[in-house]
């Protein structure tokens, strides 16, 4: 009966350690963009387009959110700051790009907006 409990004991260890790593791999993966890869991936895609033909396309303004280990995350992609910082009044169109490597050692995330000064 004890060497029931023990190995019963060690199932469910195993089962608990599993989960965890389950968990570590799949959860950092749901901000990253479209698609991503356990070791690395290097991606970029569409955002908001704005259909006015008027608003021209000479200035960009890039911002990105820096995270490592999962643990300190740094950075400024809101489409707004980067259209201030950048001098750009109307804007044209707004991507986003996404790096990770190793999933959980680094990972980015950017925002590019594309526009005019209006």
């Amino acid at each position: 009966m004890n060497r029931k409990l023990t190995c019963l004991s060690q199932s469910w260890k195993f089962a608990k350690l599993f989960l965890c790593f389950a968990f570590l791999f799949s959860v950092p993966n749901c901000a990253t963009g479209p698609v991503s890869g356990l070791l690395y991936s290097r991606i970029g895609f569409p955002g908001t387009i704005n259909e006015d033909p008027n608003v021209k396309r000479e200035l960009k303004g890039e911002g990105c959110i820096h995270n490592f280990l999962t643990l300190i995350s740094i950075g400024n992609a809101g489409a707004g700051e980067i259209a201030f910082r950048n001098g750009i009044t109307r804007v044209a169109l707004v991507d986003h790009s996404s790096l990770q490597i190793l999933t959980i050692l680094y990972r980015n995330y950017c925002t590019i907006v594309v526009g005019d000064k209006g």
